[in-house]
């Protein structure tokens, strides 16, 4: 606690003699992570944590543990000088069918949400806020997000800001079989937000493998996409991930992988470049733990700094003016 007292001392100290703003300052003061992009670029320290994912959510013990865990990383991040930190799918809870089912446990039919510690939920939920309020934190969770009953809930990411607000909230759009049959109501639209002039898109669950998501926030100009997913489990876990990577390199923006820190021995929660390689992973030992990365918005840090922009020009019709003018050999294709 010295250290951070004495790195908020300096950012002070620098606002107060530059006029810059207090986020401003902390972006030049603090000290650069390893494995992220270079100090001083234009851009927020983004980190990442896997957690142990609970699946109970009428047991108020493994409730609370979530909670105490998530606010536990937090901290951790605040101390790595982090702007933001994302967090996996369910993070708070992430209801397991076979609890959940009318039919009894072990059986696999619609969920009883009335199972659900709603009020151990909130009260969690609210000391998370606070706590991003006290370290101005943005905080993106994953959590289950009530409706009006008979309604399915959505299953859902919170971005509560450095406010301690909920600054909006992304809902699951691209269900699994299963979620959408018996558990989820799914989401209907895309969401964006900004932290220090960043933009971050998010994403969920099992839409790793959607392109059309992935694409859809190049065009909305995102950065950065946060992708949460208790996906990582053996089977499918390194196709999650390495499906990221290729989401992230075909659109050439930044992509935040965050899993349950049960699935880390197959691929860890981590931040994948623009060029589709990870800049930074947690460990692979099953631990709760984060990991902080510069997401830089200098394009000269890009592998292919025009990148973006050429495939823009090319869906939009770069090639229109080659057909102007029609050339009969174009269509013949029966001979050299």
């Amino acid at each position: 606690m010295t250290a951070n007292r004495n790195l908020k001392r300096q950012v002070r100290a620098r606002a107060a003699k530059t006029g810059e703003s207090y986020t401003t300052a902390l972006r030049h003061v603090r000290p650069a992570p390893s494995g992220g992009a270079k100090p001083g670029a234009f851009g927020v320290r983004l980190a990442v944590a896997q957690t142990i994912v609970h699946h109970d959510p009428g047991n108020f013990v493994e409730l609370r543990e979530s909670g105490h865990q998530v606010r536990r990383l937090m901290r951790e991040a605040h101390q790595a000088g982090a702007r933001i930190v994302h967090f996996t799918e369910g993070a708070s809870c992430f209801p397991h069918k076979r609890v959940m089912s009318v039919e009894g446990p072990g059986r696999i039919g619609p969920a009883d949400w009335s199972r659900f510690a709603w009020g151990v939920l909130r009260q969690e939920l609210a000391a998370t806020a606070e706590l991003a309020r006290e370290l101005m934190l943005w905080t993106v969770l994953g959590s289950t997000h009530r409706l009006t009953p008979p309604h399915r809930p959505h299953n859902s990411l919170y971005v509560i800001s450095d406010r301690g607000d909920v600054a909006t909230r992304y809902d699951e759009r691209m269900l699994s079989d299963t979620k959408v049959s018996y558990m989820y109501t799914p989401g209907s639209t895309p969401v964006t937000f900004e932290v220090d002039a960043v933009r971050f898109g998010c994403a969920l669950g099992m839409e790793v493998h959607f392109p059309e998501i992935f694409s859809e926030y190049e065009r909305l100009d995102v950065d950065c996409v946060l992708f949460s997913t208790t996906g990582g489990a053996p089977g499918s876990g390194a196709a999650f991930a390495t499906e990221a990577q290729g989401h992230a390199a075909t659109n050439g923006y930044w992509t935040s992988f965050s899993v349950p820190a049960q699935h880390s021995t197959i691929t860890p929660s981590g931040v994948i470049g623009p060029g589709g390689e990870w800049a930074a992973q947690c460990s692979r030992d099953q631990r709760p733990a984060v990991v902080v990365v510069d997401i830089d918005r200098d394009p000269a840090d890009h592998a292919n700094p025009q990148a973006r922009l050429w495939r823009r020009n090319a869906r939009a019709g770069l090639y229109d003016d080659y057909f102007a003018e029609h050339d009969p050999r174009s269509d013949d294709r029966s001979e050299f």
